[in-house]
């Protein structure tokens, strides 16, 4: 039986539903073993017995060292990582690896494996230990569930850093790895060689160098077309991380054609997929407008608004991110955006949702076209009356450049600003601690709503009947914005 077939994985990162190390442990070994047996097994005394035996020239003694070692990593309760390294295992189940038997290379593997997935001092060690040249022998073995194995230890090892990336790569494994990207790889070792590729691809201090890119690229773009899900997310991943590395890099992406592939993936029934895939083509677009384009052309807007009505806040807000770096580009883009009709649905999330979302947005856009005014004021009264403090700054300013060029539209967006609430909370800020806020907030006040603050109380009494103004009418209002007020 395949060893992906009797292995569960512990995911150890905290990266999203993506990992840089795994630790493969066995259900059935787990399930066998008592209380009593896991005690025994912790004790110093026994470490010392299963070294003592692994060192044995009898083969069966050997095995059954190794193995027992083996199961102590697999254990999902706390394995004695430090306690196996400190008893000197290291050595012997790395010389495992160049034996002639199979059985033993694997469990020494798989032991190294776990021991690899560990913390970085423990990754160090397994390297120390002179692992690495023998793993990648291993890549050409002809026992696929060795090979398999020895795929996983260095994608433990790889995903520790970019250290032992270069390192790996120096030492050749980038052509033997995309050499079992073929259609007669079992699924299990091909899922494996992928979250590998993820790994290659993850680091970006430094990033891969652009000849290693470019060798990866092929096969991403071949594992993106793959019916798999699970191959399918690391695919993309790989890509968000490629992406994320400047726009000489974002050009290589682009360069291998993946693009008109990448852009479906957003539609996609995999909530995992949609992620990795909205993050990618988000930092496409943070690169030049002509790069920013390509995503255009590719019908981006069109999976756009299935991701702001997205049940998941994390969809609408990256949706929204993405849509703040097209409306950071060219006139054209800024006017694609609008067009889509998704300013009404940005509007429409949840108000904890904007939030968190869209103060930057806020900011970006504020400072582009005088089309987008309309759709401001009720952006900017949700954020107010939920906005983080660190966050006030942003909305402040934005409504100061909304109002700066609201042109003829002042009045009206004035209006609906104190409609909302969105004044009294703007003098509620008059008082606050912070020097920023505090000038932003009397900027706003003294030039756009000084009159309001002025006539509104009087305007109250004379509804009500309680004092008539000269001749029986209201004075005439010194700023256009006031003027609203003259409605009795």
């Amino acid at each position: 039986m395949p060893q992906s077939d009797r292995a569960v994985t512990i995911r150890k990162d905290k990266r999203e539903d993506l990992l840089s190390k795994r630790r493969n442990i066995n259900l059935q070994d787990e399930s066998a073993r008592s209380l009593a047996e896991m005690e025994t097994l912790d004790n110093s005394v026994q470490l010392r017995q299963i070294v003592a035996m692994a060192q044995s020239d009898d083969p069966s003694f050997k095995l059954a060292a190794v193995q027992q070692a083996r199961k102590m990593l697999s254990s999902d309760r706390n394995p004695p990582i430090d306690d196996l390294i400190s008893s000197d295992i290291l050595p012997i189940l790395v010389n495992c690896l160049v034996s002639e038997d199979v059985h033993l290379q694997f469990e020494a593997a798989w032991a190294l494996t776990n021991i690899a997935s560990g913390t970085s001092e423990q990754t160090q060690a397994v390297v120390n230990a002179g692992a690495v040249p023998l793993f990648l022998d291993l890549l050409s073995s002809a026992n696929v569930n060795v090979c398999e194995q020895a795929v996983w230890a260095l994608g433990n090892i790889i995903g520790d850093g970019p250290h032992f990336r270069d390192y790996c790569i120096q030492l050749g494994i980038l052509p033997l790895l995309l050499n079992f990207i073929t259609p007669e790889t079992p699924l299990g070792f091909l899922r494996n060689v992928t979250w590998v590729i993820v790994n290659l691809c993850r680091s970006k201090d430094p990033p891969p160098t652009p000849d290693i890119v470019k060798t990866i690229l092929p096969a991403l773009v071949l594992l993106i077309h793959h019916d798999d899900q699970n191959i399918l997310v690391d695919t993309v991943w790989a890509l968000s991380y490629l992406t994320d590395g400047g726009n000489e890099q974002i050009q290589l992406v682009i360069d291998s054609g993946i693009v008109p592939s990448l852009v479906p993936m957003l539609g996609h029934t995999d909530v995992k997929v949609q992620t990795a895939a909205l993050r990618a083509v988000g930092n496409i677009v943070t690169g030049s407008d002509e790069q920013t384009q390509l995503v255009l052309d590719c019908g981006v807007l069109q999976e756009m608004p299935q991701l702001l009505s997205h049940h998941k806040d994390k969809i609408n807000k990256e949706a929204v991110w993405f849509l703040s770096n097209i409306t950071a580009g060219n006139q054209s883009q800024v006017q694609a955006v609008l067009d889509a009709g998704l300013m009404p649905l940005i509007i429409n999330l949840k108000p904890r949702g904007l939030c968190r979302m869209s103060s930057r947005w806020l900011t970006v856009v504020s400072h582009k076209l005088s089309k987008f005014v309309p759709y401001f004021y009720p952006l900017v009264c949700v954020l107010f009356f939920e906005i983080a403090r660190n966050s006030l700054s942003v909305v402040l300013d934005g409504i100061n450049n909304i109002l700066k060029m609201a042109g003829s539209g002042l009045e009206s967006i004035c209006a609906q600003i104190e409609e909302c609430g969105g004044l009294d909370k703007i003098e509620q800020l008059q008082s606050h601690d912070n020097e920023e806020i505090y000038k932003l907030t009397y900027e706003i006040i003294d030039t756009y709503f000084k009159c309001v603050l002025f006539y509104s109380p009087l305007l109250t009494l004379f509804k009500n009947g309680g004092i008539s103004p000269p001749s029986g009418e209201i004075p005439p209002a010194p700023h256009p914005v006031c003027t609203f007020f003259q409605v009795l």
